[in-house]
């Protein structure tokens, strides 16, 4: 599967996920103290991306 999500820790040993397609990452997310959070985020953009509207602020 090329698009995936993973949650890593970073240097401050916080939980991040990242959106990675092939081996580059696209995006990332803030830092959160528990894995659950991060998840969560995972879950939320799943859920509520697909409906976002794209901005040109251009």
């Amino acid at each position: 599967m090329a698009h995936r999500f993973e949650i890593r820790k970073n240097k401050k040993g916080e939980y991040v996920a990242y959106f990675c397609y092939n081996a580059e990452t696209m995006f990332w997310t803030e830092g959160y103290a528990s894995k659950a959070s991060a998840q969560n985020a995972i879950d939320s953009i799943k859920k509520n991306g697909p409906a976002a509207e794209t901005v040109d602020a251009t």
